[in-house]
Formats: C-alpha cells, structure tokens, sequence
C-alpha cells in the first residue's frame, strides 16, 4: 500500500496530440474559438477597455450661482431672498413658497392646532413632552380667541404659534430662473485637471448660451424649467411641496486621445421620487428665523416655513490610459479562455459520438519502464506500433484518428 502511493507519485504527466477528423467537432471546436476571441476582442479591450490602466476616483470642486427675479408674498424675490445658502455651494436650495409667522416672542400662548384641543387641563396631560408642538406643553388649557373660543392646550416658547396651514401662492417665475455650474475634477493617478468650460469657448458664448443636450450639450448655464422638463416634474405641484432634483455630471475621459476630448456629461433626475406620493413625508421643507431686537432690548423674531427645490450637483469620473500590465494580464487570459475550445470538444468525444472508446484508448495511455525497456529490446528502431486505421501526423508526437460523425 505504501509502495503504491510512493510510485503514484513520482509520476509523470504529459499531453499527447491526438488528431481528430470530424466535421462536427471541428465546427464546435472553431465556433467556440470564435465566441471566445470575439468576446474579449469586442467586449473586454473594446468596449471595456481592458488594456488601460483606470481611476475612478476624482478630485472635484463645484461653484453654482443662480439668476432671476419672482414674485412671492407680493415681494420682488432676488437671489439674496430665495437662495440658501448664497455662499454658491454644490448643495443649495431655491425657496418657492414661504409661510411667515411675524412678531414672535418668548412667552406662553395657545397651541394652533385642532389636536391640542381642550376642555380641561387634565385634557392637555397626554399632550407633555410632545416634540410635535409649537413649544414645551405646560399642561394648562387656555381659552383661545381661535376658531369659536375653543379651548387649546398652552405651549411656553415663541409666540404666537405658528399656524403652517395658509394658503399662499408658489413663486412660479421660478421656471424662468438660470443656475450657472463651474466644475473642475482632477485625476491624481494622472495628474490631469479639466474644467467643464471648453477652451474654444469665449466669455460672450457662455454668458449668452443655455444648456441643450443636443444643440448645446457643453453649456454651464441651465434654465430651471428646462431641468423640470428633463425629470418630468410638474412646475405647480412642485413648487407647492418641494423637492429635490440631482444635476450629475459624468467625466469618463480617455487619456489615450486629445485631452480636450475629455468633457462632461450631464444628466438630470427627481433625487426624492420615493416618496414623491408619499402621505407623511412628501416634497421638501425647513424652517429658519430672522431675529430681531425692540427698542427696550427684548429680543423676537420672524419665523419663516420654506417649501424648496434643492439641488444636489454631484460629480462622478473615470479615466483610462494604456499601460503595458493590464494588456499583457488580459492577452494571457484570453489565449487562455480559447482552450476551452478543446474541453468542450472532449466531453463531446468522450461521451456522444461513435468511437469514443477508441478515442479514449488513444488520448489516455499508461507507460511504465518496464514496456519501454520490453519494447526497446524487441524493436530497437521503432518505439510505437501503428494499428491499422490510425495515421501518423505531421506534427511531433501526434497521431491521426479517424471518427464517426455519428452520435451515440
């Protein structure tokens, strides 16, 4: 038993050439070669580009300014009122309907809404520690002068309480108002900046262009309405709740080109569409105050509820240059892959055509010392005894068998 497995392994292997000719698997063994060429010839080094080296990471600043005049609350709105913040960051908010609360101090006042509602104190217990309210809830009902001297439960903090139900009108000149990117990313791998202005373009055509993604695809100004029509969205419904649209700007540059074929790409999407119908939290909205002082030093503020269109500017990049490494890894993979070719070719000829066991006595052969030193002694010319019906090949060490197209 120990003999056995110290023989077994000091054993050699070695590939015998065994010629086979068929029509059938020859068709295989050539289609398959030919999927598998064409596979890494158009996918791989074409379409992926496998002989590049690539980096995905990008170094990415943005600036953004808006432009535009609108009515709101019976104001003039310019870009110093409706744009937060006003610093031109790549996050940023345009207000297109504010509910205002004037006149409030520190103080205790009734809560506005019907849920706090009231007849007795004991009625506003539940109601304490209630982050939902205008203020801390002291646990007192007030009659309150709002809505048939109803009772409501009183609430110590700014008063008086806001009341976020008004109906007021969505500023809609919003659709005519211009946003102007400034982008530039950087490629540290390759140590290249690019700009999303392009060098042929002069102060006047920018000033004066606006982005079309087929008239004028390399354009850093776009109209607002414009945007709303490339994500579908409905400018009233919109400007009424919210919401927020992403502005994408794509880099994929191929450095083996002219780098001025290195351009951004962009591309626009409704960033909150999940919950675009959803009853609790739909559209988008915050809250901030204006403070202010009286003559006798006490302090009050306006507060301000804002429905918004945040826009999110979000750059994404790629680049490719060729590089020796990833060409050679790729070239050995795919000479590698062809071979399969001749895996598939022997489970057919092992298993499905006529012959198969001829096919096997002649692919796999055992050789031991002892017949090679019977066979030398007997013949010592010719060390292989043709059968008739097997031919030998021109190549070295191959032989020539001929099979059956005939499955089993």
């Amino acid at each position: 038993m120990m003999w056995g497995c110290v023989t077994d392994f000091f054993t050699y292997e070695t590939t015998k050439s065994v010629v086979v000719k068929s029509w059938s698997v020859g068709i295989i063994n050539r289609v398959v070669q030919l999927v598998i060429i064409s596979y890494f010839v158009g996918w791989v080094f074409i379409h992926e580009k496998a002989y590049q080296v690539t980096e995905n990471s990008v170094e990415s600043s943005v600036m953004t300014k808006v432009k535009g005049f609108g009515y709101q609350n019976n104001y003039v709105m310019d870009v110093a009122d409706y744009v937060i913040p006003q610093q031109g960051a790549a996050i940023f908010c345009i207000l297109t309907k504010v509910i205002i609360t004037e006149n409030q101090f520190q103080g205790t006042c009734p809560e506005y809404s019907k849920k706090y509602s009231c007849v007795k104190d004991e009625d506003c217990a539940q109601h304490i520690g209630d982050i939902l309210s205008n203020g801390v809830i002291t646990g007192v009902c007030l009659n309150s002068t709002i809505e048939n001297k109803t009772g409501r439960c009183e609430s110590e903090g700014w008063c008086p309480a806001e009341n976020d139900h008004v109906e007021v009108k969505p500023m809609l000149d919003v659709i005519n108002f211009t946003i102007f990117i400034k982008n530039s990313v950087r490629f540290p791998l390759f140590d290249v900046t690019r700009g999303n202005f392009l060098s042929t373009m002069s102060r006047d055509e920018i000033m004066k262009c606006n982005y079309h993604p087929v008239d004028s695809p390399f354009c850093p100004i776009f109209s607002v309405g414009d945007i709303l029509n490339y994500t579908n969205q409905d400018l009233e419904t919109l400007a009424n709740k919210g919401g927020e649209i992403g502005i994408n700007i794509q880099w994929k540059c191929n450095l083996d080109y002219d780098i001025e074929n290195c351009v951004p790409r962009y591309s626009f999407t409704r960033l909150d569409k999940p919950f675009e119908k959803n009853a609790i939290s739909n559209g988008y909205n915050f809250r901030f105050a204006k403070y202010y002082m009286t003559e006798n030093g006490t302090e009050f503020r306006t507060l301000h509820k804002a429905y918004a269109i945040r826009f999110d500017v979000m750059v994404t990049g790629k680049a490719g240059k060729f590089d020796t490494i990833p060409t050679l890894i790729n070239l050995v993979a795919a000479f590698t892959s062809v071979g399969l070719g001749t895996v598939l070719c022997d489970i057919i000829l092992l298993n499905c055509l006529k012959g198969a066991e001829q096919y096997k006595a002649k692919k796999f052969e055992e050789v031991s010392d002892a017949q090679i030193e019977a066979s030398l002694a007997h013949s010592p010319v010719s060390q292989l005894s043709l059968k008739g019906g097997i031919k030998s090949s021109y190549d070295s060490g191959a032989i020539s068998l001929a099979t059956s197209d005939q499955a089993m």
